[in-house]
């Protein structure tokens, strides 16, 4: 399972991990969004790269050997922080908060600013789909069949403006290892995107469950759904 890493951290740890890397990301998504939209003076400019480039090397002093990849704890439950749709710790994801019931429902009101623009005003399409890949496969995993996107089919209704949006999704069907999901974006006029996708449980969590169940374990073999984002 590469990228999934167990380290069982406490509560307490997590919640302090929380709190100093949010507010962090969030700082330098304004920074993304301030880069973009800027209009300060050429010097200015100049002044301003030599003193990002400074903290990157500051960060860049003890840094993970590889990407971030899923933490996850005794209970199965991820840390997807590395998401690039939900990551706490990925200043490109909005970040989504996603609620979820266990029905296989799933749904998120986010805000996309200026980083996500394609057409002048409007969210680019492959961020669309980016952001259903991930409602889908958090439905999926919501209702209890977790799995990696197989297919992914989109379409877009009319353009998806900045701002204020909403996504949706939910499970059509499953048949085994195999889950239909569908969903889609809105804006306050309505539906912008739909999509709907197929989504597999991968073998090596299939072989991970089947040898968790023969050696009689009680707990979870494979983490729970957000093991899968």
């Amino acid at each position: 399972m590469p990228g999934y890493v167990q380290d069982d951290i406490s509560a307490e740890e997590l919640e302090r991990q929380k709190a100093l890397y949010g507010p962090f990301t969030q700082a330098v998504r304004e920074l993304v969004d301030a880069t973009i939209r800027t209009e300060v003076d050429d010097d200015e400019v100049r002044a301003i790269q030599a003193e990002v480039e400074a903290l990157t090397a500051r960060l860049r002093a003890q840094q993970l050997d590889g990407p971030y990849g899923v933490r996850f704890g005794a209970t199965g439950r991820g840390r997807p922080w590395g998401n690039s749709v939900v990551g706490l710790r990925n200043a490109i994801a909005p970040p989504l908060m996603i609620d979820h019931d266990d029905t296989g429902r799933a749904w998120s009101d986010f805000h996309l600013g200026a980083a996500y623009e394609g057409p002048p005003g409007l969210v680019h399409g492959g961020v669309s789909a980016l952001i259903l890949d991930q409602m889908l496969g958090e439905a999926a995993g919501a209702g209890g069949k977790p799995g990696m996107t197989a297919t992914l089919t989109l379409r877009y209704r009319r353009g998806t403006p900045l701002g204020d949006l909403r996504a949706e999704a939910w499970i059509e069907r499953s048949e085994g290892i195999k889950t239909w999901a569908r969903g889609h974006v809105m804006d306050a006029e309505g539906v912008t995107v739909e999509a709907e996708g197929l989504f597999i449980l991968p073998r090596w969590a299939r072989e991970a469950i089947a040898a968790h169940r023969a050696a009689g374990g009680d707990g979870p073999a494979t983490p729970t759904p957000s093991y899968f984002e």
